[in-house]
């Protein structure tokens, strides 16, 4: 295919604020890779099955010492893991930790050289689903240490940094990830911690700066830090390095240990303060201005394995709720005669389904290490997040006023999963992210087309009428252009899509499923050129329009790893009740995410956002006017800071801070 490319930040109707996001946007995540993934071929109409089909599966030998593992982690869980206590006591006590170590979890992805069980992706995410059906807090503890902690000094670290921190982080070191401040959450290229050099060369001093690290997972008790810090420059340009620091060197400050949480309560998380701290020269992680490349490089694990915990907590609360209504007897029938109940059931056992799918085809390419994957981790968060909150609901709204009460175990699951909405990208980010990252190459192709071949679109104002001219008829001759160009406009004026792709490697029973499937992504690619072309350089701010498209994608690849799972199970000759049962679910799923898919291209045009624009609008002008103090508002607002209500603490458990002396070891 003929590329071609138009720089979307300086095309007409661009504002100066959204040509800098694209601009910090592209810095931040580097160039495109040489070869689209699944997802972005979505955008195009294209459907790789070559990425798809066969389903992917771990090597036979890991697999069989990764279920030896499991089995006994299971037995440990259900009979002596303290996840109530745990919960009400905010605390994950040191014994449950050494225990974690001593079963060889902590370290699992760890190379066996460096004391690790030298697992891949997929083993670990199985065992990080294991440990989320009975405890949210420790899959977090066991996530934040292997997928990002861990993972920064595995991949990036050279020999001497490896030997140094992988032995003691496989047996003993909890560690932690400071990235997030009170002012960066999302938007991680603004971290304000700072840095200098030492006169000498021979270190990095953090100096910190307006900066403090918030949400530091396990902080307090960590024997590692990688900390996200921003060179001081004159200019004010300094980029971003990530520093191993310890936390007993001088100038680093715990000054909160943890806060009260509604969820996961029992993981902590640092509030930390850095006061000139000397960084020795060999603890730089990759090069100096790269840190946001080690960060975004391990979310795209930390995507993984918050999916895992998800899918553990959602599957046991769906089991435990259908268990439920087969037990629970009202007007002398169980609950699951009744049709709104079997409603509930259905959807429950098609998400899970779908979410394990997906999660397991996302670990199976983290495996075999494909190229362009940041596109499908955004997705595997997202939609496991969304769809496994959907599924505790339900199976909270199953049990009824028993759900509501602590002994029975779903609430907490309940509680445990609401964050997952939030952290490693909020889902409303996600969704901005998967439709622009997701569609960007399309969209600078169009945008290139328009540039070349429309009176108005090469976006120089100062362009005259001959020059135009000149322009259409130099490009309207050019076979290149013109061999990108009439199919678009063909399809943008006149309807005419390109064919639906094929499906050739599906099992026979599944072929009309999957020719459903390439109609849809020939629909998509078709609806994400429309949006295009009606809302041109708004389409930057049209985040509702944004995420009806994602959301689309987001099904889309659902549905492809629904289908390629499916297919694994049938040619393996599964029968039996449980099968029976997944490709039922496997089935209701497809179905369903065609309905969602279809309705979101009817609400890209009939729609309530005029509406709901002007409702948010006079709600965000009535708030004007109220006064700050009655409410709670950022403790470091650029507009605010200071003037809020200070939220009352009675009652609320405190963690204050203090000095760490040593790094605590688990042993």
């Amino acid at each position: 295919m003929t590329q071609l490319k138009a720089d979307l930040k300086t095309m007409k109707g661009v504002s100066a604020k959204d040509a800098k996001m694209l601009a910090d946007a592209e810095a931040l995540l580097g160039a495109e890779p040489t070869e689209m993934g699944f997802v972005k071929n979505l955008f195009w109409g294209n459907l790789r099955e070559e990425l798809l089909f066969p389903y992917p599966q771990a090597d036979a030998e890991e697999t069989a010492r990764c279920d030896q593992l499991i089995a006994a982690l299971d037995d440990y869980l259900r009979n002596e893991h303290p996840a109530a206590l745990i919960d009400s006591e905010q605390e994950i006590p040191d014994w449950v930790i050494k225990k974690l170590f001593d079963l060889g979890v902590m370290g699992m992805t760890i190379p066996k050289e460096f004391g690790g069980l030298g697992m891949g992706v997929t083993s670990y995410v199985r065992v990080l689903e294991k440990i989320g059906e009975y405890c949210g807090s420790s899959a977090v503890l066991v996530s934040a240490h292997q997928s990002i902690g861990c993972k920064a000094v595995m991949l990036f670290g050279n020999e001497q940094q490896k030997k140094a921190w992988l032995p003691h982080l496989a047996r003993e070191w909890v560690s932690a990830f400071c990235l997030s401040e009170p002012n960066v959450g999302c938007d991680a290229a603004g971290v304000s911690t700072t840095f200098r050099k030492s006169d000498d060369g021979e270190h990095y001093i953090i100096t910190g700066g307006t900066g403090e690290k918030k949400w530091a997972t396990s902080g307090a008790i960590s024997g590692l830090f990688t900390v996200m810090a921003r060179e001081e420059r004159p200019d004010g340009n300094g980029k971003i390095s990530a520093l191993v620091v310890h936390p007993d060197m001088e100038g680093v400050e715990i000054y909160q240990k943890n806060r009260s949480k509604c969820g996961i309560r029992g993981t902590w998380q640092a509030r930390i303060r850095f006061h000139n701290v000397k960084v020795p020269k060999w603890h730089l992680l990759h090069q100096e201005g790269r840190g946001l490349n080690v960060a975004l490089t391990c979310l795209n694990y930390g995507r993984c394995t918050l999916s895992a915990g998800m899918l553990g907590g959602a599957t046991r609360a769906m089991n435990q709720a259908v268990k439920w209504s087969r037990t629970r007897y009202q007007f002398q029938r169980p609950l699951s005669d009744w049709e709104l109940v079997k409603a509930r059931i259905a959807n429950m056992a098609a998400l899970c389904y779908a979410m394990d799918a997906m999660l397991y085809y996302t670990t199976g390419i983290l495996d075999r290490k494909d190229g362009d994957i940041m596109v499908e981790t955004a997705v595997c968060k997202t939609f496991c997040s969304e769809m496994g909150w959907r599924v505790v609901n339900d199976a909270m709204q199953i049990m009824g006023g028993e759900s509501y009460m602590q002994e029975n175990e779903v609430e907490r699951i309940f509680r445990d999963s609401r964050i997952n909405l939030i952290v490693e990208g909020a889902n409303e980010v996600m969704q901005s992210f998967i439709f622009g990252y997701g569609g960007k190459q399309l969209s600078e192709q169009m945008g290139a087309v328009k540039n070349l071949l429309t009176w108005e679109g090469a976006g120089d104002e100062n362009e005259g009428f001959g020059a135009k001219v000149a322009r259409l008829l130099k490009n309207g001759f050019n076979p290149a252009v013109l061999k990108v160009a009439l199919p678009l406009g063909l399809e943008l004026f006149l309807g005419l899509k390109k064919a639906a792709p094929r499906v050739t490697k599906v099992h026979p029973s599944l072929q009309s499923q999957a020719d459903r499937l390439c109609d849809l992504v020939r629909e998509h690619s078709h609806q994400f050129k429309l949006a295009g072309k009606e809302h041109e350089a708004r389409i930057i701010e049209r985040q509702l329009v944004q995420a009806r498209v994602a959301d689309n994608a987001i099904y889309l690849h659902a549905m492809a790893c629904t289908l390629s799972k499916l297919d694994r199970q049938i040619r393996s000759g599964e029968e039996g009740v449980e099968f029976e049962r997944d490709r039922a679910a496997a089935l209701h799923f497809l179905d369903q995410a065609e309905i969602w898919i279809r309705d979101n291209w009817r609400r890209l045009r009939d729609n309530a956002d005029a509406t709901l624009t002007k409702a948010a609008e006079t709600a965000i002008a009535h708030s004007d006017t109220q006064p700050n103090h009655l409410f709670i508002v950022p403790e470091t607002s650029p507009v605010a800071k200071g003037t809020g209500r200070a939220p009352r603490k009675e009652g609320v458990k405190q963690f204050p801070g203090g000095a760490v002396s040593a790094r605590k070891e688990f042993v």
